[in-house]
């Protein structure tokens, strides 16, 4: 079953198609990254437009990689939820519209969800060239899902029947690295460019704390991101009151990459010791890493140093936002619910995975 997934939930463009959910045939991604950087971070509005005027191009090029036309695709799978409105708002009109004028079957895929997907994607053709993992993942698996949005520990017992364990209380992960990136002066995305600063800097140089959190599995970095802020302003002799966009500027080379490389220990530390706990407490055959922080070198080096399983970690280019997670999580999608109308299908801008049409 030959699925053509569509993703413009937030700034990348993206089209692929996968077969039976594990074999990637075509992938193409336009992103928009130049274009937000020079806002520090991505402008709803101008995302809509850059997808409108890439959207098609994007798509024709997946078929052509493929070497296929519509006559060759079995299903439609389009990112409805969650993201910015008008992006999703692109691709879903996109999606509707082809599968009416194809007569090809529409499944609305979340794109949470998604992320955990990108690790069932285990063959490709030979355009496409990236290191994937050699099996997929065993059930009951456990997925630590951190993104710039959104910062969960999932226990999947089969495709659609999982339980969400905890997830952030405030901000997500990826938000707290481009937030913390602004502060010690890193460009956007903060992901990155936190992750090659830490790369020259001293981890324990500055000591930061970790929420203390009800729920055993819940996520808080509200309270780092501000311990980041204070220990800057402490370190270049300023009070609350100076202004937080001038801090960059007293900053050393040596104190930035210090500042990375001990707030990026500190919040890796976080996660994987609430992966661990989950980990002991349910036992899963499997354990996978997912988003757009799951492409972080030390966030998947201290998660294979605690958890005693053998991980197998998607390549960097399914980590973050692509279609071809979208694509793969609708063929399994397409083996236990009906497809989606067309005329009626409409986004959900804010809709938590747990509340999906196929979750059990």
């Amino acid at each position: 079953m030959r699925i053509l997934g569509i993703e413009s939930s937030c700034d990348e463009t993206a089209a692929a198609i996968v077969e039976n959910g594990t074999h990637l045939v075509s992938n193409v991604v336009r992103t928009q990254i130049d274009i937000h950087k020079q806002y520090g971070g991505v402008v709803p509005e101008v995302a809509a437009r850059s997808h409108i005027e890439v959207i098609n191009p994007v798509i024709d090029e997946a078929l052509k990689q493929a070497n296929m036309t519509w006559k060759d695709i079995d299903g439609i799978a389009v990112t409805y939820a969650p993201g910015l409105s008008g992006s999703l708002l692109v691709g879903t009109l996109t999606a509707r519209t082809i599968a009416l004028r194809q007569n090809i079957p529409l499944y609305p895929i979340h794109h949470v969800e998604a992320h955990v997907y990108a690790n069932f994607i285990t063959s490709q053709a030979d355009t496409t060239q990236l290191q994937l993992p050699s099996t997929q993942p065993k059930f009951p698996m456990l997925a630590l899902i951190v993104s710039g949005g959104h910062s969960q520990l999932v226990l999947f017992k089969n495709h659609g029947d999982y339980e969400l364990l905890g997830q952030t209380q405030d901000d997500a992960v990826g938000e707290a690295f481009d937030k913390v990136a602004k502060i010690i002066g890193l460009p956007y995305p903060g992901g990155p460019s936190i992750a090659e600063a830490a790369l020259k800097g001293n981890p324990n140089k500055y000591t930061l704390p970790k929420a203390r959190l009800q729920g055993a599995y819940d996520f808080s970095f509200s309270g780092l991101k501000t311990a980041v802020l204070r220990a800057v302003q402490h370190e270049v002799g300023v009070d609350t009151s100076f202004p937080s966009f001038k801090l960059a500027a007293l900053l050393s080379e040596t104190q930035r990459n210090d500042f990375a490389a001990s707030f990026q220990k500190t919040a890796v530390e976080t996660l994987v010791d609430k992966a661990y706990k989950a980990f002991l407490d349910h036992s899963p055959a499997s354990v996978v890493i997912a988003g757009g922080v799951a492409a972080n070198s030390e966030l998947r080096r201290q998660l294979s140093e605690r958890i005693p399983l053998a991980i197998e970690y998607a390549p960097m280019q399914l980590c973050t936002d692509n279609a071809a997670m979208i694509a793969s999580l609708g063929y399994f999608y397409a083996q236990k619910a009906a497809p989606a109308d067309p005329l009626a299908l409409e986004i959900q801008p804010s809709l938590s995975m747990t509340k999906t049409a196929w979750a059990k």
